[in-house]
């Protein structure tokens, strides 16, 4: 007998891999084991799809598991990059890439040249071809230092992708949307400061909810923080879930900092990456008002800083 025959978000995974092609398994209810076409075994974490696909009627489990597998087989299959000509690893190809953390296990995280953005994000060095793109493994850097091909990567993706910067107005909240067509744009994290050159006192509210967007609030006195938040935080869901392959809803603070300062060609090859902390609030309608919850200490501190420079 199956021991998943009684796990039926399980088995919808389970199904959903092997209608494209692949065997899969539950080592563990919170593990899913995939089994590459080279026969490679690789595992990643469900815990929180899980919990997500449990909050759904049975009725949608086949849909919900179906964009899984699609998402994990993108992910899973890497392809390994053309050898460097000569021991040099064409750096003009060089693309960086947001994922979700936990799109990438260990292994992978291991075997790749990626690292953390923010908590919940990696950024992946990628190889741009005409017709893919190919995360680009550590062992094909060529003698590349990694903070080098980072620099390299992130460079090409915001001089020579093309990006668009449109002002909105959600009910009042004014957000600015770094876009385009292509799954690069999340690089431009790397030089707000282009955007919002002047004095920053509380920062800004970034979002990340598809490849294709970065959004960004700068916050100031005008409208309410946490009127704003909550905007920002509506907006980045509603993009996420209804989106083609999304990052995250996350809303994260950023602090303009060491790294600002920095001179931007040495930010962008010297290893290091933006302040971003996550922050969030819940919004409810009670009987006597409006009911806020600050999410995570980094929004409380967020708050009470902005509270007091209003005095």
């Amino acid at each position: 007998m199956n021991p998943n025959s009684h796990d039926i978000i399980g088995m919808a995974l389970i199904d959903a891999f092997a209608q494209r092609g692949y065997q899969a398994a539950l080592p563990d209810p919170d593990t899913v084991a995939v089994t590459l076409k080279d026969g490679a075994r690789v595992q990643a974490g469900i815990a929180e799809w899980r919990a997500h696909a449990g909050r759904n009627p049975r009725s949608a489990l086949p849909g919900i598991a179906a964009q899984y597998a699609d998402q994990a087989v993108q992910a899973f299959e890497r392809q390994p990059a053309p050898a460097p000509a000569g021991g040099r690893l064409d750096t003009g190809s060089l693309r960086v890439r947001l994922y979700p953390e936990n799109a990438l296990d260990e292994q992978m995280r291991a075997a790749l040249v990626t690292r953390p953005l923010a908590p919940g994000l990696l950024q992946t060095v990628v190889v741009d071809h005409p017709d893919s793109i190919v995360p680009l493994n550590r062992a094909d850097l060529g003698g590349l230092a990694e903070s080098e091909a980072f620099g390299h990567a992130l460079t090409q993706s915001i001089e020579r992708e093309p990006h668009y910067v449109q002002a909105t107005d959600v009910q009042g909240i004014k957000i600015a949307n770094i876009g385009e067509q292509h799954r690069y744009i999340g690089a431009h994290v790397q030089v707000l400061r282009r955007y919002f050159p002047g004095q920053l006192p509380f920062g800004a509210l970034v979002a990340f909810p598809l490849p294709e967007y970065v959004m960004v609030h700068e916050i100031g006195t005008e409208q309410h923080l946490v009127i704003a938040l909550k905007t920002v935080q509506e907006v980045a869901a509603r993009l996420a879930g209804t989106g083609e392959r999304p990052i995250s809803p996350q809303v994260y603070w950023w602090r303009p900092g060491g790294y600002e300062a920095m001179a931007e060609r040495d930010a962008l090859y010297g290893g290091r990456v933006p302040e971003l902390r996550p922050v969030g609030v819940h919004v409810e309608q009670g009987e006597e008002g409006l009911k806020v919850g600050l999410v995570g200490d980094d929004t409380a501190l967020l708050v009470q800083g902005w509270e007091a420079a209003r005095g």
